[in-house]
């Protein structure tokens, strides 16, 4: 018996084991369930919460994301899937969000009239003749974070709202960061769109929607509702469960080995699990150190030059109720340290036990080991809230609770080596017959939550037969590819 609820290996037809219990994970099990009575998912979550860096936390009935997480996507399919989990338990959430820049609120998206009011005439020309000077001698070869933005919003542009805030989040110079993230993340953005839309009230672009879907007690009520219906249909979650150890045999993967914990932290030792397939959404560099025996030390020494940006939130409840209207503010003033301050009233009311009050997520990006991770709950506390009064946003004395939440590999690091780095991963890897990664940490790819479930659907039907390449997910080609969904609605395949 593997846990509560589990089955013996003997009532098992084809287990399929799945590390990780995140949007990825559970996906993939959720969809082998809906299309096969024959494959019995296994899941293995290290932690006691289902969601990954998608659940929802909670202190003293107070609700928070790790990060924001709105609910919209243009696959057909994961929404589908939304929508039949939690059914009537999502809201629609207007956006709100505004840039902090030398003191000032910028409406984002822009709003001409803030923008230029806020920018003052001046540089607003200087920003225009930008524009138009990288429009007629852009760079050739976009490598570089900073190239990709300056030639599609100029450099004023770029050195106003783009180059800060970039190298807060990832705490390296933009010029090291690679094109492929921003195209990931800014998408068919340019100054010319983000114009044309301000004064038309167009808007084609994800990054810009105006209002998205949202569960009205979080995220992470989607991952425990998919995780209840997984272990109703047969199929196991189990918590306290990390795999660390993958066994091959050649290009084969045949068991791992899991470690357990008790709630109260007690080691219960290590099992090992055989299975028919394998689905890791565990991070790269972990994974590949997991292996026995290890694979070549080509691709050894490529997972040790995969870099993780990790995270803390420090959650701050307010002794008086909104104390800005907005989801959330980038925060590009160098006066602080937090990146970006997360409103969860405006997300669902549903996330605060007392509406009298507020409850106000103060992000910041880090290094586990760095100054901040190691900071105690009472200093970060402290910090937290001098800066939410430096901002002007509420006093420090306002707050009456907080609480810290540390998530390390929170964002795969696309710095100069990760590209050569992950091909070589990828490569063999793909040399595995019956295993496969999904999964933001799994591919190495700063996915959304949409492309992250995306690809672990498609795991779950390559198992079934079906034949898909999961590294295409959310690459900057396939984002923009046409899906074409059949009759009954069942199966969406990537146009060509």
């Amino acid at each position: 018996m593997l846990g509560s609820g589990s089955l013996t290996m003997a009532n098992i037809k084809s287990p399929v084991v799945i590390i990780g219990g995140g949007p990825a994970g559970l996906t993939a099990a959720y969809e082998l369930q809906k299309h096969s009575e024959d494959h019995i998912p296994l899941v293995f979550e290290g932690s006691d919460m289902v969601g990954g860096i998608s659940r929802t936390e909670t202190n003293n009935g107070y609700r928070f994301d790790i990060g924001g997480h709105r609910f919209f996507t243009k696959v057909k399919e994961v929404e589908k899937m939304w929508h039949e989990v939690l059914e009537d338990d999502f809201i629609t959430v207007p956006r709100l969000s505004r840039i902090y820049y030398r003191d000032k609120f910028f409406d984002y998206p822009l709003k001409l009239f803030n923008a230029l009011f806020g920018i003052g005439p001046y540089e607003a020309v200087r920003i225009v003749l930008s524009y138009i000077k990288w429009q007629v001698r852009p760079y050739r070869d976009e490598q570089s974070f900073e190239e990709w933005v300056i030639n599609r919003f100029g450099g004023r542009l770029y050195m106003h709202f783009f180059r800060s805030y970039t190298e807060k989040v990832w705490g390296i110079p933009a010029k090291e960061i690679r094109a492929d993230w921003a195209a990931q993340r800014i998408k068919n953005l340019s100054l010319f769109k983000v114009v044309w839309n301000a004064l038309t009230g167009a808007n084609d672009s994800s990054s810009l929607i105006e209002e998205f879907q949202y569960p009205r007690l979080g995220p992470g009520m989607m991952w425990e509702k998919v995780r209840d219906l997984v272990r109703e249909d047969g199929g196991e979650v189990n918590m306290r469960s990390k795999v660390v150890g993958v066994n091959r045999d050649g290009n084969h993967i045949t068991s791992v080995d899991v470690q357990k914990w008790s709630k109260d932290g007690k080691d219960e030792g290590t099992t090992r699990v055989e299975g028919d397939h394998f689905v890791n959404s565990m991070a790269l560099r972990d994974l590949i150190h997991s292996f026995d025996p290890p694979p070549p030390a080509a691709v050894v020494d490529a997972a040790d030059r995969l870099k993780y940006r990790d995270f803390l939130i420090v959650t701050l409840v307010l002794d008086h109720s909104d104390p800005f209207p907005d989801n959330w503010i980038y925060i590009h003033s160098p006066k602080v340290k937090v990146g970006r301050i997360q409103n969860f009233r405006a997300w669902s009311p549903e996330m605060l036990p007392d509406p009298n009050t507020a409850s106000i997520g103060m992000e910041y990006f880090c290094q586990k080991g760095d100054g901040l991770w190691t900071s105690s709950d009472e200093e970060l506390r402290e910090l937290a809230a001098g800066e939410i009064e430096v901002l002007g946003l509420a006093k420090a004395s306002h707050v009456i609770d907080a609480a810290i939440i540390r998530q390390p590999k929170a964002y795969p690091v696309y710095d100069s080596q990760y590209r050569d780095a992950l091909d070589i991963i990828e490569a063999w890897l793909k040399e595995l017959d019956n295993f496969q990664t999904v999964g933001r940490n799994g591919l190495h790819r700063y996915n959304n939550q949409d492309h992250s479930m995306l690809s672990a659907m498609y795991a779950a039907r390559n198992i079934l037969g079906q034949n898909y390449n999961i590294w295409d997910v959310n690459i900057e080609r396939s984002y923009h590819e046409e899906f074409e969904v059949d009759k009954d609605g069942e199966k969406t395949v990537a146009a060509e």
